[in-house]
């Protein structure tokens, strides 16, 4: 048998997490011979993993019916099977947890996106989740919204561990970073812990080659010069890659400085990159490209199943993360120097991202009160339609 990828990353130091999450996962127990045999050592979900989840399965009809029966409102609904799931999750990642020291082993649950823009909001739900679920391998997601930066720092502060999410420019990682480092020193300040709260940076890498390739092609299809052309298309699906690597850069350089190592030296964690959205989703590029690209040291890469399951398959494992590091910092100017204005695009993808997951959020409650209209009503309730 030939090695498995997802293992040899591991000595490269990326960690694989799992971009999913579903109750039959966790019961049937595909998620510990995951962690077992792929070396998976955390788990992220979010509003539209859970819709999928919940809506897209029958692994919650019982315990649906049981709370609707209870008298339980769709909101009440929704905290009990996500926090169940998280909850069980986290049970099951705790050996790694502890086995690494509480550096690895981490489950994701996401406070709403209708909170996204609502700083007292957020810092008030995140702690209420943080405790009702009540495990040390808990990370509460918040998103790297200007409303969400300050949260993170008052998080961290307090001791909760926190995925921040939504993270697309150089400029937000930096701040999300920032944040990370004033909520260690505010937490040593109280008389804190260091080494007993930790974090990550989602950088979502895929959706900006989307955008980007969109602007690229509209050029090449309308200019003339031939060499001009070949320009533009060499510039194709080199965004995300090239952004993703300058932000590791940034990663070691802010982690690297003297006001970081005085908070290491007794016992703060640096707050990983962890690459997100690294599913391809153009057909033209390698389906494991976001993850082949991006192996480092002190990362984590956290994907969907489909992606976990291609680079089972045939990933190449390589310490690919800081080759090519001029390379990307050139094409990112010859993107800036075609009028290619990478700050709007990546202020709208995170409008797009915040929106995408409120939507998905407002669908499942929807679902959810459909689902006990009809349980009370006498009608099956696998449909929410």
């Amino acid at each position: 048998m030939k090695p498995n990828p997802l293992l040899q990353l591991k000595s490269h130091g990326q960690s694989i997490w799992y971009d999913n999450i579903r109750r039959s996962l966790l019961q049937s127990g595909e998620l510990k011979r995951m962690i077992e045999e792929d070396g998976v050592t955390g788990v992220t979900s979010n509003p539209t993993i859970f819709e999928k989840a919940i809506d897209g399965s029958t692994d919650y009809q019982d315990a649906l019916k049981e709370l609707i029966a209870s008298g339980a409102s769709p909101d009440q609904i929704y905290e009990k099977l996500t926090v169940e799931d998280v909850r069980t999750a986290c049970d099951i990642l705790r050996p790694v947890f502890d086995n690494t020291h509480g550096a690895d082993g981490y489950v994701s649950l996401e406070v709403s996106p209708l909170l996204a823009h609502n700083t007292a909001g957020t810092i008030k739900q995140a702690k209420h989740l943080f405790a009702l679920v009540g495990r040390p391998n808990l990370m509460i997601k918040v998103p790297a919204t200007s409303e969400g930066i300050p949260a993170i720092e008052t998080l961290i502060g307090d001791g909760v561990n926190v995925n921040v999410t939504l993270i697309f420019s150089l400029d937000s990682y930096r701040k999300v970073a920032e944040a990370y480092i004033s909520g260690l020193e505010r937490l040593e300040k109280a008389g804190g812990r260091l080494d007993a709260v930790a974090s990550v940076a989602s950088f979502f890498v895929s959706r900006l080659d989307t955008a980007v390739d969109r602007l690229l092609e509209e050029r090449i299809a309308t200019e003339r010069d031939p060499k001009r052309q070949s320009e533009l298309a060499a510039l194709l699906g080199t965004a995300a890659i090239s952004n993703s690597k300058m932000a590791y850069q940034m990663f070691k350089e802010i982690f690297g400085s003297p006001r970081f190592q005085a908070l290491a030296e007794k016992g703060a964690r640096p707050q990983r990159v962890l690459w997100a959205s690294t599913s391809t989703k153009n057909p033209a590029y390698r389906d494991v490209i976001y993850v082949e690209q991006l192996i480092g040291p002190q990362t984590v890469n956290t994907m969907p199943p489909n992606t976990l399951e291609a680079f089972r398959d045939h990933g190449v494992v390589k310490p690919t993360l800081e080759q090519s590091v001029e390379e990307a910092r050139a094409n990112l100017k010859a993107l800036r120097d075609l009028g290619i204005d990478l700050d709007a695009i990546t202020d709208q993808l995170l409008v797009e991202g915040v929106d995408a997951f409120a939507k998905s959020f407002e669908q499942l409650m929807r679902c959810i009160a459909t689902k006990k209209q009809k349980f009370l009503d006498g009608d099956d309730i696998t449909e929410c339609h």
